[in-house]
């Protein structure tokens, strides 16, 4: 039988040669025995976005749910994974599981494991899963699960934490673009209701995602950008294939980086909630995040793994106000601890709104001349040289002195799953300035990262990544 190995966030594969019936039903078997451990009375919520087959593997993995035992949601239609993951902590649920893969091209599917609280499996949960695979050959009922509407929980939930009010008054304008994904038109259905105007695009789910890859980075973005350039916008946002990460565009269709959108975030919800138990970011966010302050003292700042679920744990063990990652994941103490790109819109809506600032690029004028300019960039490298995993570990135990002539004040290393070091992150001084080197687990691709005082710099130090590989 063909090999299942799972990822930093579930299981992603080709459709068909991968992602196929057989197969979902030895994962949903798997994971009926990890359940049925788990709680005598397991409930379990099953949704899907709207890539081929999505609906059928959903009905497929309920039916196996069923079959064991376990009481199964599924959701009445197409969904955003954050509506699952507010379902599943709001109905009780051990665990929810979305069939999606996320921002991936249209040709892969996949599916995502979420615990009681909302937040993605642990990598200790993910790997058991993992390991019970084929212990049991799949049972499956002729009974379908019971569907059931997912969204006025998280509707409701929505409009009672955003202030619209506040919104509205400031007279905003929004236009959304779903990128043919789970997003659809619940963020201008939510705004209509609440009085806010909202356009969207490309908001029926489509399977090839209308010829794009759902992912929100400016690349993919061109057609919102135009429709801001010709509209009568404050601002521009776009959710990717299951709606759990955000991109964000000025009203003149300019894309904005991540990283600044981040540090903002992060101030506002400081600012707004207090500190709390500070706020979480992976290694490869901005480390201007750590000149952040609340009642005169610093902000406990705590650096995470690059991957969401590591934001999430590290959320839940700090009680922290506020997570995010570099690729556009976002969660919030005062909703769930996992990414959602509409409640991320919402909140940095309102953070417009409360800085009276009528467009984002205003906004952005103001907050650069505050925190300055953000210099930082990264390089994706594909290789398929097998020993690239040789080269962190060599690193680590002798790392270089400087690193393009700046001193290396100290190293972090991070590891996978299964104990293997797959990043590692060097401190060098200045304000601030770093190299993080992360080499995937599942791809032939080595990732590298930089922040640093200027553009020059950033660019010194990536190939100084580079030859490090090379």
């Amino acid at each position: 039988m063909q090999k299942i190995v799972f990822g930093t966030d579930g299981w992603r594969g080709l459709l068909d040669s991968e992602l196929n019936l057989e197969n979902i039903r030895r994962v949903a078997q798997a994971f009926s025995v990890y359940i049925r451990r788990k709680a005598e009375n397991g409930k379990v919520a099953v949704a899907f976005d709207g890539r081929r087959n999505s609906g059928l593997f959903a009905l497929e993995f309920g039916k196996v749910l069923m079959a064991n035992g376990i009481e199964a949601f599924l959701s009445q239609g197409v969904v955003p994974t954050p509506v699952l993951s507010f379902f599943t902590r709001e109905n009780a649920c051990t665990a929810g599981v979305m069939i999606t893969a996320s921002h991936n091209p249209p040709e892969y599917n996949g599916l995502k494991f979420k615990s009681a609280n909302g937040a993605p499996f642990s990598t200790e949960e993910t790997a058991i899963i993992e390991s019970l695979i084929d212990m049991e050959p799949p049972a499956v009922t002729d009974q379908n699960p019971a569907q059931t509407d997912f969204l006025p929980p998280y509707i409701k939930h929505l409009e009672e934490t955003i202030d619209f009010k506040v919104i509205r008054n400031a007279g905003l304008s929004v236009l959304i673009d779903s990128m043919g994904g789970a997003g659809m038109n619940l963020m201008a259905d939510i705004c209509f209701w609440n009085q806010v105007y909202c356009d969207s695009i490309f908001s029926s789910p489509e399977t090839d995602f209308a010829g794009r890859t759902p992912e929100p980075i400016e690349k993919n973005l061109a057609p919102l950008s135009e429709a801001l350039k010709f509209g009568q916008y404050s601002i521009g946002f776009a959710t990717d294939g299951d709606a759990d990460r955000l991109g964000v565009m000025d009203e003149k269709g300019r894309w904005v980086n991540i990283q600044e959108v981040i540090l903002y975030l992060a101030e506002f919800m400081v600012q707004k909630f207090g500190a709390r138990g500070g706020v979480v970011k992976t290694s490869s966010v901005t480390d201007k995040i750590l000149s952040l302050r609340s009642e005169g003292q610093a902000v406990k700042v705590h650096d995470a793994q690059v991957g969401f679920k590591y934001v999430s744990e590290a959320m839940v063990e700090h009680a922290a106000v506020f997570g995010a990652e570099e690729s556009g994941g976002f969660g919030f103490f005062n909703h769930l601890p996992d990414r959602d790109g509409i409640f991320s819109a919402f909140i940095v809506l309102q953070m417009l709104a409360e800085s009276g600032e009528k467009t984002l690029s205003a906004f952005l004028e103001k907050k650069r001349k505050e925190f300055g300019l953000i210099f930082y960039d990264r390089i994706d490298m594909h290789t398929n040289n097998t020993k690239r995993h040789n080269v962190l570990p060599v690193l680590e135990k002798d790392p270089p002195q400087n690193l393009a002539g700046f001193p290396v004040r100290a190293v972090k290393s991070f590891k996978s799953s299964r104990g293997l070091i797959n990043g590692l992150k060097f401190y060098l001084e200045g304000q601030p300035r770093w190299l993080l080197l992360r080499v995937s687990e599942t791809e032939p691709m080595v990732r590298i990262y930089a922040e640093a005082e200027s553009m020059d710099e950033v660019r010194q130090l990536l190939a100084e990544g580079k030859r490090l590989f090379e």
